[in-house]
């Protein structure tokens, strides 16, 4: 099915996006596109629709005049790269078509939305000079609302930003365009948010600062006029040495005189479709099978007291993927609703999603902007100004903005209004500390579910009479979901659309380990997935060692385990280890007795990071099995040491099993210094490296450890 400019977008095309940040959008999902080089060919096919571009066009833009030997090698791989990923969404025919001497994308297949704006703007413009003023605004505003932020953002090169120059003229004199027609309809007071915020990003358009100065005369604002014509006459002189010109200095002078010709015109209804004010309410439906979490929900209360009245200005919600950090927001944000009777904001960050770049703060105001009651047209193209004009509409109401999947501070800094009256709350997989230092935000950190919360759940989801006749066998599921609330609504999802499985029958079906993640899929709803979202964020090193402490049987460990499965310095494993508990990947279980952190998985954690370990590539099983070794040689040398420490005047006792890879003697003299203390903190690691060891053949340091847990004489009744 083709799709024509000017017609409802199909579902099922794709829809190509300029206006902002560059994305390609299919049924309201962004598709994930590759690097700059990718982004600069598409872009650059996407300015010139129709019309071919030659490969050397491309080589320029993409290495600005100093191409390598290999730039047309290069540009064909990225042009294959491209359609080899809107093949896979499904479409066979060629988005991109080979045309000598290089590439075009086919206009009439896909909605490209800087073809529509242009469309739209010869239309108003042709409206508005037939005198058709009525038919022009909604034209001029249709156009103005396909813009998200300023054109391209992110991609550069000479001939992109000579195209976006020219789009953002064609903008700008659009929007001329559309106050000029909503003056002439008397919709002057609906105006002077969005024209404030254009003369603050454009102070030297005289056409800008004149509709803002007639629409405040005419919305009775007097002063405010004068004083927009005396801020603008200092800023022309001391920018360009000039006095405004002829046609301002007119309307000055016409306001001051009070001349009746600068009478607002009676004011025609907006048409049908035309943005309109309202309180916004967002908030998507609450969840049907909440359970629990009553800790987490009495410390939100917290942010708001019995009048409706913000206590604290930002609720930061912490956890894992699938641990029900947006259920959680999403539920609480319902039992206070009522308490914020000018609005209920909420927006996707994509933080964590499978798009390639997270939701930007220039869309989201623009779309928060547009539910507050400013039409897209009015809004400012440039950052500061949309965020000015956002705090300003926040000023004086009580709205709660939820920002949900959100990656990083940067990403909604823009987003946090300025008045105590609004409450902001967050949800993340990043502790997010500037949210909790700067605007003094709740933690709400999350983990997964009790045992008879699990069980509740799945009892919400089955019925309770299926659980009940279940019995073991339900809590022996939910622990095998890890009793994370992700994992048992797909389980329990899977039981529904299988009525005729028993419980004990899926529980037996999770128990296998090797099938357990691939049991754990329902439709979109993937524990891996969900895991991937985090694992891909991680830097290389943190990675590598995620994949590394999963070859471990040890139930926890502390940071020098991982500095030995790396081969590097405990502070650089202590860094990373802390990395991936802060990406949630890792849990803490909190200090032992020696003073020491001990982190550890959750087990369908570890079995993801055991897939990756196999599938990856990145180790050989020779470096999995030498990491293996220098933990466990760590383990018996520590475990040597402390022998020898406590055995006082017989350190003979231990000698012959002297340290094979020492540690640093000051660390060692650290953990060690209750030789007792380390033996309990590492009781049940030391216990799995013994069986661990044998079990790789490495039966000399499962022997020796064993030894030095137990004694010589007990080794041979050991186990």
């Amino acid at each position: 099915m083709l799709v024509k400019h000017g017609e409802k977008v199909v579902g099922d095309q794709l829809r190509f996006q300029v206006l902002g940040p560059l994305e390609v959008v299919k049924e309201n999902q962004r598709i994930a596109i590759g690097g700059a080089r990718q982004r600069t060919i598409l872009a650059l096919l996407l300015l010139n629709q129709g019309r071919i571009v030659s490969t050397d066009t491309l080589v320029g833009a993409v290495w600005n005049g100093r191409p390598p030997t290999t730039a047309r090698t290069q540009v064909a791989i990225c042009v294959a790269a491209l359609r080899k990923r809107f093949k896979a969404e499904g479409h066979g025919d060629e988005v991109i078509v080979t045309a000598h001497p290089g590439y075009l994308i086919a206009p009439e297949k896909h909605f490209v939305d800087s073809v529509e704006f242009e469309r739209l703007i010869t239309q108003a413009q042709q409206a508005a000079k037939e005198h058709r003023t009525a038919e022009a605004a909604p034209l001029y505003g249709r156009a103005l609302e396909l813009w998200r932020g300023p054109a391209l953002a992110g991609v550069g090169g000479p001939l992109v930003e000579d195209e976006v120059a020219r789009l953002e003229e064609l903008r700008l004199a659009g929007y001329d365009g559309y106050v000029a027609a909503q003056l002439e309809l008397g919709h002057h007071r609906d105006l002077i948010p969005g024209l404030v915020g254009m003369v603050r990003d454009h102070p030297l358009r005289e056409r800008s600062r004149h509709a803002l100065m007639l629409a405040l005369y005419r919305a009775g604002r007097r002063a405010e006029a004068m004083e927009i014509f005396r801020q603008g006459r200092a800023q022309f002189i001391e920018g360009l040495g000039l006095e405004p010109g002829a046609e301002l200095t007119d309307l000055h002078d016409a306001i001051l005189r009070g001349d009746p010709r600068l009478a607002a015109p009676a004011a025609v209804p907006h048409q049908r479709g035309e943005a309109e004010r309202g309180t916004p309410l967002e908030l998507p439906a609450d969840v049907p099978a909440f359970v629990g979490r009553s800790a987490q929900l009495a410390r939100l209360d917290a942010l708001v007291d019995r009048d409706g009245g913000c206590r604290r200005s930002a609720g930061l919600i912490t956890g894992s993927a699938g641990a029900g950090k947006t259920a959680l927001a999403v539920h609480w944000a319902h039992r206070v609703a009522d308490r914020f009777p000018d609005g209920l904001l909420f927006a996707d960050l994509w933080g964590h999603a499978q798009a390639d770049e997270p939701a930007t703060a220039d869309a989201v105001l623009g779309r928060f902007l547009r539910s507050l009651g400013v039409p897209a047209a009015e809004a400012p193209a440039e950052t500061p100004g949309r965020v000015a004009l956002y705090r300003s509409l926040l000023a004086d109401r009580r709205v709660l903005i939820v920002l949900d999947n959100v990656r990083s501070f940067d990403q909604i800094r823009s987003l946090i209004p300025g008045s105590s009256r609004c409450c902001v709350l967050v949800t993340s997989r990043s502790q997010l500390p500037e949210l909790v230092v700067r605007h003094g935000a709740v933690r709400v950190p999350l983990d997964v579910l009790h045992r008879r919360e699990a069980t509740e759940l799945l009892a919400r989801v089955i019925g309770e009479d299926r659980v009940n006749a279940a019995g073991a066998d339900a809590e022996r599921l939910v622990e095998l979901c890890d009793r994370l609330p992700l994992a048992v609504q797909i389980a329990a999802a899977r039981l529904v659309a299988k009525p005729h499985w028993p419980v004990g029958y899926l529980a037996s079906r999770l128990a296998d380990e090797g099938r357990r993640l691939d049991e754990l899929g329902s439709g979109e709803s993937q524990v891996r997935s969900s895991f991937a979202l985090s694992y891909r964020s991680l830097l290389p090193d943190a990675a590598l060692l995620y994949r590394r402490l999963a070859l471990l049987d040890a139930p926890d460990f502390t940071s020098w385990v991982g500095a030995a499965l790396l081969g590097t310095d405990i502070h650089q494993a202590e860094r990373l280890m802390e990395h991936l508990a802060d990406a949630q990947l890792l849990r803490t279980v909190g200090f032992d007795a020696t003073g020491e952190p001990r982190y550890g998985f959750r087990d369908l954690l570890r079995l993801y990071a055991r897939e990756l370990a196999r599938e990856e590539g990145a180790d050989s099983p020779l470096e999995q099995r030498e990491a293996l070794r220098r933990a466990f040689e760590g383990w018996l040398a520590i475990a040597g040491y402390a022998r020898r420490q406590g055995a006082g005047d017989h350190p003979a006792l231990f000698g012959a099993m002297a340290p094979r890879r020492p540690l640093n003697t000051a660390r060692m003299d650290k953990l060690t210094a209750s030789p007792s203390n380390w033996f309990e903190a590492e009781r049940g690691a030391l216990i799995s490296v013994i069986v661990q060891a044998a079990r790789c053949g490495m039966d000399d340091l499962s022997r020796d450890l064993t030894e030095l847990v137990v004694g010589p004489a007990e080794v041979c009744s050991f186990g």
